[in-house]
């Protein structure tokens, strides 16, 4: 099985996919290998925040993704 990553929003466009598929298991290391150098280099900031298997992580550096879970990169959100 593996672990899915979506890019939402800009990062979508900075990695030219919806999504890829990654074996497992995947940590915050393993997560920054994985993705193109462009989303990497916005996940090392504080705007991006990312959810695992449905739940937005206090710290981004804790992920211990496993097979079956979906990772969204959530960039920040902007209007009013």
């Amino acid at each position: 099985m593996a672990i899915t990553i979506l890019f939402l929003g800009p990062l979508r466009d900075l990695a030219t996919s919806d999504s890829i598929a990654v074996d497992a298991p995947l940590d915050w290391a393993g997560l920054i290998a994985a993705v193109p150098d462009a989303v990497a280099s916005e996940l090392r900031g504080e705007r991006v925040n990312i959810a695992c298997a449905g739940r937005v992580l206090a710290d981004k550096t804790t992920l211990a993704a496993v097979d079956g879970d979906e990772i969204a990169l959530l960039p920040p959100v902007s209007g009013g």
